[in-house]
């Protein structure tokens, strides 16, 4: 087993505060989270090194055993085996500031991956007491505490709740109760987010954390638009006489009242026209959204009058006139 430099895991200085090592696990832990890198084992890997190193250097006793030890830490590895001498977990430390005889619970230690063992052979020998295949055996002092398992569900959603945000009640069920919870959707999701409510999975046992509830989230479909990650495609119907001589349209936005734009003179059917931080909202950031895309749809007249024909015959001539 190789000595684990935890100062070297978390990228920070042996003299580093405890503000700046929780600062560096954080940013770290938000990096190598299994959920901004699923399915991939390396960043799981590394999640869990991280989190062995903070179990360390976060907890000011662990940390001063750890700097007191260092790279001697083999010379109390003998403590494990038969006739070795004192358990390490029951390490001494009389004669020193604080001294005495502590003991450190290794399921707490566990909670957060269920009943695999998350930590290396140096962590258990320095800090558990037990190798991993030890620690995964069941303890006769009863069920060792074990996480809650997370829980994942779908919800759908019209555009433009995922325009506005939207609440949903959802009814959770564990262990034969049912509790109702009211969930607050974030604007801008799109189809497949995830949205995180935290402590409403499963429970877990002898006092571990519950899991978390996942909605992922279902978009139904609308006819009237096309989401292309922020921004929003719609078409427009523009009257002929509209689209020749110019005025205005109306243009639809999901949840809001429609826009008018203007139809400059002689556009052509199929034109696009780009209305600028009209299309969805950026998740937590409801200030930043996508552009609305409008396509013109020129339409035609099913029915001319009388009047109307001979207009259009007068216009005709003119145009053979001009060629």
């Amino acid at each position: 087993m190789e000595f684990k430099d935890y100062y070297q895991t978390l990228g920070v200085s042996k003299t580093a505060t405890d503000k700046e090592i929780k600062q560096a696990y954080r940013k770290l832990a938000r990096k190598y989270h299994p959920d901004v890198n699923p399915g991939d084992r390396a960043s799981e890997a590394r999640f869990k090194e991280i989190n062995e190193a903070y179990e360390v250097l976060g907890d000011p006793e662990k940390r001063r055993k750890y700097d007191e030890l260092g790279a001697n830490w083999r010379l109390y590895e003998q403590a494990q085996q038969p006739g070795g001498g004192t358990p390490f977990w029951q390490w001494s430390t009389a004669g020193q500031p604080g001294g005495g005889f502590r003991t450190i619970n290794e399921d707490d230690l566990r909670d957060v991956f269920g009943g695999e063992n998350p930590f290396s052979d140096f962590f258990n020998v320095f800090f558990g007491g037990a190798g991993p295949t030890e620690a995964r055996r069941p303890r006769g002092r009863g069920t060792r505490a074990r996480a809650g398992r997370d829980v994942e569900q779908e919800v759908e959603l019209t555009l433009e709740e995922a325009m506005r945000g939207a609440m949903r009640r959802l009814s959770v069920k564990h262990g034969g109760h049912t509790r109702t919870v009211d969930v607050r959707i974030p604007a801008g999701v799109s189809e497949g987010s995830r949205v995180r409510i935290s402590g409403e999975g499963e429970p877990g046992t002898g006092g571990a954390r519950p899991g978390d509830l996942y909605l992922r989230v279902r978009l139904r479909p609308d006819p009237r638009f096309e989401r292309r990650g922020r921004d929003l495609h719609t078409s427009i119907a523009v009257p002929l006489t509209v689209a020749v001589l110019g005025g205005e349209a109306q243009v639809p936005v999901p949840g809001e009242p429609p826009l008018r734009l203007r139809i400059p003179p002689t556009t052509q059917n199929g034109q696009v026209f780009r209305l600028r931080g009209h299309g969805m909202p950026a998740v937590g950031k409801p200030a930043e959204r996508g552009d609305l895309y409008a396509t013109v749809n020129v339409t035609l007249p099913r029915q001319l009058t009388d009047e109307q024909r001979r207009h259009f015959e007068a216009l005709a001539r003119l145009d053979k006139q001009a060629q």
